[in-house]
């Protein structure tokens, strides 16, 4: 089922479909991950790409509800960063392309929102 984007930025970055997929670096169009379209509701996502560049990933959807905060950590299951309630997976970063990056990404479920940083 489609959803109708209400908030979208993309900064330096582009993404393989209108919300979703494959997600790349504009600058050395290196692969740096994969947001699985249909179990996020919001996303906040600013990184440091191995080239140095300095990109952004912002959106949000019409129905979007607020998120929750999680105190627990995202659950790793095949490389991608589920949410911990029902295992629903929302993202693949590819740290080793990354030199530095904040998540902040919401279920569409369970509305529980998380964060992650990495810094070098």
């Amino acid at each position: 089922m489609s959803r109708t984007v209400k908030t979208k930025t993309l900064q330096n970055t582009r993404l393989a479909t209108n919300y979703g997929g494959w997600t790349y670096c504009d600058k050395c169009q290196e692969n740096i991950g994969y947001l699985c379209y249909a179990t996020y509701d919001e996303i906040n996502f600013e990184y440091q790409c191995q080239c140095g560049n300095h990109g952004k990933i912002n959106i949000n959807f019409e129905d979007s509800q607020t998120g929750h905060p999680c105190e627990k950590p995202l659950t790793i299951i095949k490389n991608r960063l589920c949410c911990s309630d029902d295992e629903s997976p929302l993202i693949t970063i590819l740290e080793k392309k990354l030199l530095n990056y904040q998540l902040e990404i919401t279920c569409k479920v369970c509305h529980k929102a998380y964060r992650q940083t990495k810094t070098s």
